[in-house]
């Protein structure tokens, strides 16, 4: 099993630092991370975020690609109906190719209204927008010269050049957190990317049995974003604690009115304990605890966060040494 890290850069005003330093400091650790071990650096996305959540994923992961040499780097997740399906297969083809054939696109669908709005789309829409993208970005990255009158996007003779490096295509992740998104995976996708769990697992492989492929052949990637390993747990909780609280009541806010309605509102620290939000362990409890989350599913990569927003990765680079060192040869 792999390993990786995801970053989404944020930058909350109460903890601000200059944007470049922020930067600089989660795309030096990326690359210091290949050194550990670490396979995998995946980059989410949002948009029109006052602590300047990362809003181009496949920016950030060329940065990485250029100054790594084996880690895979992608996006985890692209809000995918926000994008020209033609430019996404030009670009994430340019990033496979400078990447030399390490490119991994992830995408869902977003949930807030916003976003739609300051793209001008129709948030209703972006379900078909998504599976007719889909359908054009795999097709251009096959070869194909495409013709493609949809709903929503049309295309005569659209070709890509150059070629991405991985064929047929790079790997196609679709996320979600319900059985629309496990569907679209299995129609459209080449895995799925989401909450690991063997609800989610044994949904998957009844939707690829559904479509005639064969359930044995179901990929997933997951993993536990805030699983943080450490030799002193009080001040380790301590340091992580502000910055989770902040990640989770973000996403909590923006989930109100929307159908999308994952995590909620934490009024204290103890939240985290009390709901399993954070789980600050010796690196032989994080042994177990994969071990577990990972029983009879098909996970193919394992994630964490790099660092909780506000945090410089520098305050936490113990953590993912000791995570590197005493975790990851367990599953070698």
């Amino acid at each position: 099993m792999r390993f990786g890290l995801m970053s989404d850069f944020r930058n909350p005003q109460q903890w601000a630092r200059p944007s470049a330093e922020v930067y600089a400091d989660i795309i030096d650790h990326m690359v210091w991370a290949e050194s550990l071990g670490f396979t995998d650096a995946a980059f989410l996305e949002h948009h029109f975020v006052d602590d300047g959540y990362l809003p181009s994923p496949l920016i950030a992961a060329t940065a990485v690609a250029a100054r790594t040499r084996k880690m895979r780097v992608g996006t985890n997740i692209a809000i995918l109906p926000l994008y020209d399906p033609v430019r996404m297969a030009e670009d994430g083809a340019v990033l496979d190719v400078i990447s030399n054939g390490r490119f991994e696109l992830g995408v869902g669908l977003g949930y807030r209204p916003d976003e739609y709005a300051g793209y001008g789309i129709d948030l209703k829409s972006r379900g078909q927008r998504a599976n007719e993208a889909l359908e054009i970005i795999r097709r251009l990255w096959q070869g194909e010269k495409v013709t493609f009158h949809g709903r929503h996007f049309n295309l005569d003779g659209a070709k890509v050049t150059p070629r991405p490096i991985q064929q047929p295509n790079p790997p196609i992740w679709v996320g979600g957190f319900n059985r629309a998104a496990v569907r679209r995976a299995a129609r459209y996708g080449d895995g799925y990317t989401g909450p690991a769990s063997k609800e989610t697992a044994n949904m998957y492989r009844e939707e690829l049995q559904k479509l005639g492929k064969d359930p044995s052949t179901a990929r997933m990637t997951g993993g536990l974003p805030w699983l943080v390993v450490t030799n002193d747990p009080d001040r380790t909780f301590n340091l992580f604690a502000p910055g989770v609280m902040y990640w989770y009541n973000s996403y909590a806010k923006w989930f109100e009115g929307t159908d999308t309605n994952v995590w909620p509102h934490l009024d204290s620290p103890d939240d985290l304990k009390r709901l399993n939000l954070m789980t600050v362990v010796t690196p032989e409890d994080a042994v177990r605890m994969i071990k577990a989350a990972i029983a009879d599913m098909p996970i193919e990569t394992f994630g964490i966060a790099i660092a909780p927003p506000g945090v410089p990765v520098s305050k936490v680079t113990e953590n993912i040494e000791l995570f590197a060192n005493k975790v990851m040869p367990h599953f070698k």
